[in-house]
Order: C-alpha cells, then sequence, then structure tokens
C-alpha cells in the first residue's frame, strides 16, 4: 500500500509536470520537488483519506468526480489534474485546522480545494497564470472571489494553528506545511517551453524569444514567491494586506510576461500560431471528456442573469448569507456597538456582499468575447484580476472605517468572532 500511495503521489507530479524538461523553468527539483512536497509536507499519505473527503465534500458530486480520486491511478484511471490539486491544497489547508482532524473546512471553493491554506492566500497562483494564458483554462481562477474575502474578515484559524504554518521547521512540520513551502508549490512547472518548441518547431530568432519567455515566466514565479507570508497575519486588516500584496503581485507578474509572450506569438506564422493554440483546445478537450456536462451547467448557472427574477433571487441570497454567516447580532451585542459603529459595520456587510456579483465566474453578456489567443488572455486574466483586487481594497477601507472608532478591547473582541474557528 504504502508503494502504490508514493506512485500516486508520483503521479501527482507527472501530471502537474508533464516531462522534466519543462522543470528547465518550473519550481526548484522540478518533479521530484512536486513530489516531495506531496509526500513529505502535504499529503502526508497516512492523511489521504482526509484530502479525498474533502475533494468530494464539495458541490460537484457526479460519478465522473468520484471516481478520479488521488489514487485513481492505481485503478487504471487518468487522474485528474483538479482533484489531484484539490487533494494538496486541501490537505495543506486542514493539516493546521483542528489539528487536522477535520475532512472538510467551510471555506473550501466549489472544486474542494482552497483558497486560504493557513497564512497563505491563492497557494497555485502561478500555476494557475500558466493555466489560464498558456493552456486557456480559467477554471481555478474564477473560483477565487466573495469566499475568500469572507475567509480573510472571518478567519477560521484560531492564532495558534496559523503561528504553526511559520513556526521554525521540527517534527512539527511534518504535519503542518511551512508558509513558504506551501508557496514554493504554487509553481508545478512554470513555461512549457520544450512542449511548445517541441509543437511550434522554433527557428532561431523564435528560439531566442520563446526562452526570453522562460525567463520572463521564472521572473513572474519569484514576484509571487516574494508576496509569501513569513509571519501570521493578528487580524482582519492584516488578512486583507496581504491579499492585496498577492494580488498585486499576480498583477505584475502579467505585466512582466506580456512584452515577450507578444514578441515570441508575433513572430510565428499562422500554422505555428494554431499549433500554439492547440494546447489550450487539447485541455479543453480533455476536460470535456472527463466532465462532459460541466460546460452545459456552467452555462445553465450563468444564464441565471437573463431571468427579470435574477435581482430578486440575488437580493434573497445576499439576506440569507447575512443571516446564516454573518455574526451581525453577535457583534454588535459582544462589541456593544453605538449607532455609528453598527452603521459602519453594515456598510462593511454590504460592501462585501456585493463582490459576489462583481466576481461572480459569469462572464458579463456586455463585454466582448476575446479571442482565443495568449495575448488575449493575459488581458483578460490581469483584468480579472485587477478587479478582485479593487473589491478587496473595497472592503479594506470599509474595514477600516468600521474600526477607526473601535477600541484596542472592541477589535481584539471582533477577531475572537466568526464562524466555527479552530480551536
Amino acid at each position: 500500500m504504502g508503494l502504490a500511495l508514493a506512485g500516486a503521489a508520483l503521479m501527482i507530479a507527472a501530471v502537474l509536470l508533464p516531462n522534466k524538461a519543462e522543470a528547465q523553468f518550473g519550481m526548484r527539483g522540478g518533479p521530484l520537488g512536486v513530489a516531495r512536497f506531496a509526500v513529505g509536507h502535504v499529503i502526508g499519505m497516512s492523511r489521504l483519506r482526509h484530502s479525498r473527503m474533502a475533494v468530494r465534500g464539495g458541490r460537484y458530486r457526479s460519478a465522473a468526480l468520484r471516481s478520479q480520486d488521488p489514487r485513481g491511478a492505481e485503478r487504471g484511471q487518468p487522474p485528474n489534474p483538479y482533484i489531484l490539486r484539490a487533494a494538496l491544497t486541501a490537505q495543506a489547508a486542514l493539516s493546521g485546522w483542528h489539528g487536522g482532524r477535520r475532512p472538510q473546512g467551510w471555506w473550501r471553493h466549489p472544486d474542494g480545494s482552497y483558497g486560504w491554506a493557513g497564512p497563505v492566500f491563492w497557494p497555485f497562483a502561478h500555476d494557475d497564470l500558466t493555466t489560464a494564458i498558456i493552456f486557456g483554462d480559467t477554471t481555478s481562477l474564477s473560483l477565487y472571489g466573495y469566499g475568500d474575502i469572507y475567509a480573510a474578515i472571518f478567519a477560521p484559524y484560531a492564532a495558534t494553528e496559523l503561528a504553526a504554518y511559520t513556526a521554525p521547521q521540527g517534527r512539527r512540520a511534518r504535519k503542518v506545511p511551512s508558509a513558504e513551502t506551501v508557496c514554493d508549490a504554487s509553481d508545478t512547472g512554470g513555461l512549457p517551453v520544450d512542449r511548445i518548441a517541441a509543437l511550434v518547431r522554433p527557428n532561431e530568432l523564435q528560439r531566442a524569444a520563446l526562452d526570453e519567455l522562460g525567463t520572463a515566466w521564472i521572473a513572474a514565479r519569484d514576484t509571487i514567491r516574494a508576496a509569501c507570508p513569513t509571519q501570521a497575519p493578528a487580524t482582519a486588516p492584516e488578512r486583507l494586506g496581504l491579499m492585496r500584496e498577492r494580488l498585486a503581485a499576480m498583477i505584475k507578474a502579467t505585466e512582466g510576461i506580456a512584452p515577450p509572450l507578444a514578441k515570441f506569438v508575433d513572430l510565428l506564422d499562422d500554422g505555428q500560431k494554431a499549433k500554439l493554440d492547440s494546447l489550450a483546445w487539447d485541455r479543453r478537450a480533455a476536460l470535456a471528456a472527463g466532465q462532459p456536462n460541466k460546460d452545459a451547467q456552467a452555462a445553465a448557472a450563468c444564464d441565471a442573469n437573463s431571468d427579470p427574477r435574477y435581482d430578486e433571487k440575488l437580493q434573497r441570497q445576499y439576506e440569507q448569507l447575512v443571516q446564516q454567516q454573518w455574526p451581525a447580532a453577535e457583534i454588535a451585542t459582544t462589541l456593544r456597538l453605538d449607532e455609528v459603529a453598527r452603521a459602519r459595520f453594515e456598510v462593511l456587510q454590504d460592501t462585501t456582499l456585493r463582490t459576489m456579483e462583481t466576481l461572480s465566474a459569469c462572464p458579463s453578456k456586455s463585454e466582448p468575447k476575446a479571442e482565443p489567443s495568449p495575448q488575449a488572455r493575459v488581458t483578460a486574466v490581469k483584468a480579472r484580476l485587477e478587479t478582485m483586487l479593487q473589491a478587496v481594497n473595497g472592503v479594506g477601507d470599509a474595514l477600516d472605517d468600521f474600526e477607526a472608532d473601535l477600541s484596542d478591547e472592541q477589535k481584539a473582541g471582533f477577531e475572537t468572532i466568526g464562524p466555527k474557528r479552530g480551536v
């Protein structure tokens, strides 16, 4: 059994990083680095069951997804990269929460992954940029939004649990990965330079431009890694600050990638561009084969915007979230808020809830459909990140206004309130 599970971890590396040549522009250690992270720091093979339970606890419970757990390779099935990555992020997020005894957490994404893993926001930031820009797949990127901002305000982790992620390495590290380890695992291969070269067969000038692009991709990775937290955030403003830093780093990364990407693509002829675009088409085909109803389900969900009753439904959803998730009454009573503070707290609620619509995964019908080219995808990814940064900034400003006249005792009391906090 041990060898089989180790093989599954190596399969994770094989899926996320197709061949070792691609590690030239990837994370330290290439495939073995990913496998070491999975085996030594996150997956912890005896705990793999919890990872699978976290993945299966999500909204998508189709037979296809249930059959593609991290050990699917043992039954001869091709492993699903989203399921495998969800297992990694789930274990990283849950190993420090409630002693790692809970199979899932309330702040998980619909696919079973997590936007917060201890003090780290957006664990697979660089990998998501690569997947969206090169492979044209924004699935993971689109899941970040309201829930992650809410989890920043009402952190699921207790202070001691967060501290475990930034504590000096020791025996505890076998159970709780360090923040640095989680951030390093963000890059599971970087730009697939050799794979691109094999497809487009570049001439000397084009190869030089491709290598320049690969170097820019490394710089983008380093920019994102530099935003990795070294200390555990103790307050909601600090957690929102971490979100700002991470998003700003991702935006800066896209700005560094865009010029060399445009230079490389512009040097290609039409046939080479079509071969480069085949990476995105092949990705879509693979995902469609694994989840044949995914696109139809997503389209049906997004078509709710055409329903004249949509605004009413959205309002009911907001009200339900206010009642079930926002501990408004508890905050007002515990902190003994006056009328001014109550009004400011309501503004904080409303500002945060509006991000649900702003950061919806559904595309705006008023926006022109972008051409499926790498340059267009860079622009779209940057625009999405900028929208999210603007939303986080708005919530941060509202939170600052709310806390402006609170006493230190009231601020400390606010940090103890939240849904299902750790022990």
